[in-house]
């Protein structure tokens, strides 16, 4: 499994079509992450201010029809994940048939994200 950040709106917007993020146009791929605690480290570091609430795809990677790559983050990884992660980026949109699970990220008071549960 591979795991994906969106905003509930974003993921609710058009949901007969693939889902296809800003990220794709702009720089050719979707963002993933490898497991739920580098996906932590992502949201503490790029998603504090997103809208809520944020929501985690989880992804059977089998089941995407675009290609997928492993690559180490450049410059760095955010902070948290270890030097080296590599982490996957889908070169097409994410299949909604490849989702099987929504998780919704759980906030403590000071705004970080701790952790995860089932959506709706």
């Amino acid at each position: 499994m591979i795991y994906h950040v969106v905003t509930a709106g974003d993921w609710t917007a058009s949901p007969d079509e693939p889902y296809a993020p800003a990220s794709l146009a702009e720089e050719g791929f979707v963002h993933c992450s490898p497991d739920e605690s580098t996906t932590l480290a992502v949201v503490n570091a790029f998603y504090r201010t997103a809208a809520r609430p944020l929501l985690v795809l989880v992804l059977d990677e089998s089941r995407l029809i675009a290609r997928t790559e492993w690559e180490e983050a450049i410059p760095a990884p955010p902070p948290g994940v270890a030097e080296g992660t590599r982490f996957p980026h889908v070169f097409g949109p994410l299949d909604r048939r490849a989702v099987v699970g929504v998780l919704r990220v759980t906030w403590d008071d000071d705004g970080r994200a701790t952790g995860t549960e089932q959506s709706g």
